[in-house]
């Protein structure tokens, strides 16, 4: 007998966060956090390096995304169980 594995569409999605994440969460969301404050450390130094204007703006704009990103982690950290909206 042939056992079907639950396809995405099966699977049941949480309403909202849990009230205790594991320790494993914890650490992906440090990782997530580490990535996306890099990203904005390189993207600054890039930025800062280039001569095309057009070029310097497009590295910000990347550098200002992943610090929103970093923020609006650092910020559903420190206010648990708000409703969340998508990171943008």
């Amino acid at each position: 007998m042939k056992m079907q594995q639950p396809t995405i569409a099966q699977q049941a999605v949480m309403p909202q966060p849990p009230q205790v994440i594991s320790t494993k969460d914890a650490l992906y969301l440090t990782d997530m956090m580490s990535w996306n404050l890099l990203a904005m450390k390189k993207a600054h130094f890039f930025a800062s390096q280039c001569q095309d204007q057009e070029i310097v703006a497009a590295i910000e704009r990347a550098g200002q995304m992943h610090q929103r990103h970093y923020e609006r982690i650092l910020q559903q950290l420190q206010q648990p169980n708000q409703p969340t909206t998508p990171l943008q």
